[in-house]
Protein backbone atom coordinates (compact mmCIF):
# COMPACT_ATOMS: atom_id res chain seq x y z
CA UNK A 1 0.00 0.00 0.00
CA UNK A 2 1.77 3.49 -1.39
CA UNK A 3 0.09 6.67 -0.56
CA UNK A 4 1.46 9.79 -2.64
CA UNK A 5 0.63 13.51 -3.97
CA UNK A 6 -1.82 12.84 -7.61
CA UNK A 7 -0.63 14.09 -10.10
CA UNK A 8 -2.53 14.06 -13.89
CA UNK A 9 -1.77 10.34 -14.47
CA UNK A 10 -3.79 9.64 -12.07
CA UNK A 11 -7.30 10.93 -13.01
CA UNK A 12 -8.45 7.92 -14.92
CA UNK A 13 -8.27 6.12 -11.99
CA UNK A 14 -9.57 8.29 -9.93
CA UNK A 15 -12.19 8.60 -11.62
CA UNK A 16 -12.78 5.42 -11.31
CA UNK A 17 -12.77 5.00 -7.95
CA UNK A 18 -15.20 8.16 -7.61
CA UNK A 19 -17.92 6.34 -9.82
CA UNK A 20 -17.30 2.94 -7.94
CA UNK A 21 -18.41 3.90 -4.76
CA UNK A 22 -21.95 2.67 -3.39
CA UNK A 23 -22.39 6.12 -1.53
CA UNK A 24 -22.47 9.82 -2.20
CA UNK A 25 -22.98 8.99 -5.92
CA UNK A 26 -23.23 11.22 -8.18
CA UNK A 27 -26.03 11.35 -10.20
CA UNK A 28 -24.46 12.30 -13.36
CA UNK A 29 -20.88 10.82 -13.53
CA UNK A 30 -20.47 14.00 -16.22
CA UNK A 31 -20.81 16.27 -13.32
CA UNK A 32 -17.52 16.00 -12.30
CA UNK A 33 -15.21 16.27 -15.05
CA UNK A 34 -11.20 15.21 -16.02
CA UNK A 35 -10.83 18.93 -16.29
CA UNK A 36 -12.09 19.28 -12.71
CA UNK A 37 -9.88 16.95 -11.56
CA UNK A 38 -6.76 18.36 -12.82
CA UNK A 39 -7.82 22.03 -11.30
CA UNK A 40 -8.34 20.98 -8.23
CA UNK A 41 -5.17 18.97 -8.00
CA UNK A 42 -2.68 21.10 -9.98
CA UNK A 43 -4.72 24.93 -9.20
CA UNK A 44 -7.28 24.52 -6.39
CA UNK A 45 -4.90 22.57 -4.03
CA UNK A 46 -3.64 19.40 -4.29
CA UNK A 47 -4.65 16.12 -3.74
CA UNK A 48 -3.27 12.31 -2.80
CA UNK A 49 -4.06 8.30 -3.78
CA UNK A 50 -3.32 5.28 -2.03
CA UNK A 51 -1.89 2.50 -5.09
CA UNK A 52 -2.36 -1.53 -4.51
CA UNK A 53 -0.55 -2.81 -7.14
CA UNK A 54 -0.39 0.16 -9.17
CA UNK A 55 -3.88 0.55 -8.43
CA UNK A 56 -5.40 3.28 -7.13
CA UNK A 57 -7.56 2.45 -4.67
CA UNK A 58 -8.84 5.70 -2.70
CA UNK A 59 -7.50 9.33 -3.04
CA UNK A 60 -8.48 12.30 -1.18
CA UNK A 61 -8.12 16.38 -2.47
CA UNK A 62 -8.06 19.37 -0.57
CA UNK A 63 -9.83 22.46 -2.32
CA UNK A 64 -7.35 25.57 -0.72
CA UNK A 65 -9.18 28.63 -2.71
CA UNK A 66 -12.71 27.19 -1.25
CA UNK A 67 -11.97 26.19 1.81
CA UNK A 68 -13.02 22.78 1.96
CA UNK A 69 -12.36 18.90 1.30
CA UNK A 70 -13.65 18.63 -2.54
CA UNK A 71 -13.15 14.58 -2.29
CA UNK A 72 -12.24 11.77 -0.56
CA UNK A 73 -13.52 7.86 -1.44
CA UNK A 74 -12.30 4.74 -1.10
CA UNK A 75 -13.23 1.99 -3.87
CA UNK A 76 -15.69 -0.61 -2.08
CA UNK A 77 -13.51 -3.52 -2.48
CA UNK A 78 -10.89 -1.44 -0.04
CA UNK A 79 -13.07 -0.38 2.94
CA UNK A 80 -12.13 -0.94 6.66
CA UNK A 81 -8.46 -0.99 5.82
CA UNK A 82 -7.01 2.57 7.11
CA UNK A 83 -6.95 3.83 3.75
CA UNK A 84 -9.33 6.41 4.05
CA UNK A 85 -7.87 7.36 7.52
CA UNK A 86 -4.48 7.83 6.04
CA UNK A 87 -5.67 10.04 3.40
CA UNK A 88 -7.83 12.13 5.42
CA UNK A 89 -5.26 12.77 7.69
CA UNK A 90 -2.35 13.19 4.56
CA UNK A 91 -4.80 15.79 3.03
CA UNK A 92 -5.63 17.72 6.60
CA UNK A 93 -1.97 18.10 7.96
CA UNK A 94 -0.98 19.36 4.24
CA UNK A 95 -4.07 21.69 4.63
CA UNK A 96 -3.37 23.06 7.78
CA UNK A 97 0.31 23.70 6.78
CA UNK A 98 -1.20 26.21 4.16
CA UNK A 99 -3.36 28.47 6.06
CA UNK A 100 -5.04 28.57 9.41
CA UNK A 101 -8.39 29.08 7.79
CA UNK A 102 -11.03 26.64 8.87
CA UNK A 103 -11.69 24.00 6.08
CA UNK A 104 -15.37 22.53 5.53
CA UNK A 105 -17.12 19.89 3.38
CA UNK A 106 -20.34 18.56 2.71
CA UNK A 107 -21.44 14.61 2.63
CA UNK A 108 -24.74 12.99 2.75
CA UNK A 109 -26.78 12.29 6.13
CA UNK A 110 -27.19 8.76 7.56
CA UNK A 111 -23.71 7.51 5.68
CA UNK A 112 -21.09 5.55 6.19
CA UNK A 113 -19.07 9.08 5.73
CA UNK A 114 -20.71 10.41 8.28
CA UNK A 115 -19.91 8.75 10.95
CA UNK A 116 -16.26 8.83 9.69
CA UNK A 117 -16.20 12.88 9.77
CA UNK A 118 -18.07 12.86 13.30
CA UNK A 119 -15.57 10.15 14.74
CA UNK A 120 -12.31 12.38 13.28
CA UNK A 121 -13.60 15.23 14.77
CA UNK A 122 -15.16 17.14 12.61
CA UNK A 123 -18.40 19.50 13.90
CA UNK A 124 -21.57 19.54 12.17
CA UNK A 125 -22.96 23.36 11.45
CA UNK A 126 -25.50 23.20 8.97
CA UNK A 127 -27.02 21.79 5.75
CA UNK A 128 -24.96 22.35 2.19
CA UNK A 129 -26.16 22.07 -1.07
CA UNK A 130 -29.26 19.76 -2.01
CA UNK A 131 -29.73 18.19 1.88
CA UNK A 132 -26.08 17.29 2.55
CA UNK A 133 -24.70 17.92 5.81
CA UNK A 134 -21.96 20.57 6.47
CA UNK A 135 -19.10 19.84 8.56
CA UNK A 136 -15.98 21.73 9.34
CA UNK A 137 -12.68 21.44 10.65
CA UNK A 138 -10.58 23.94 12.85
CA UNK A 139 -7.01 24.17 12.70
CA UNK A 140 -7.45 23.97 16.77
CA UNK A 141 -10.02 20.91 17.15
CA UNK A 142 -7.11 19.19 14.10
CA UNK A 143 -4.05 20.04 16.19
CA UNK A 144 -5.81 18.86 19.55
CA UNK A 145 -7.10 15.73 17.80
CA UNK A 146 -4.02 15.01 15.99
CA UNK A 147 -2.33 15.20 19.63
CA UNK A 148 -4.50 13.13 21.24
CA UNK A 149 -4.74 10.13 18.20
CA UNK A 150 -0.84 10.28 18.66
CA UNK A 151 -0.48 9.95 22.39
CA UNK A 152 -2.87 6.90 22.57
Amino acid sequence: MTFREANNTDIKQIQIVRNAVTENTLSDPGLVTDADCLEFITQRGKGWVCEIDNQIVGFSIADLKGNNIWALFVHPSYDKQGIGRQLHDLMLNWYFKQTSKKVWLGTAPNTRAEIFYRKLGWEEVGTHGKGELKFEMTIENWRNKSATDNNE
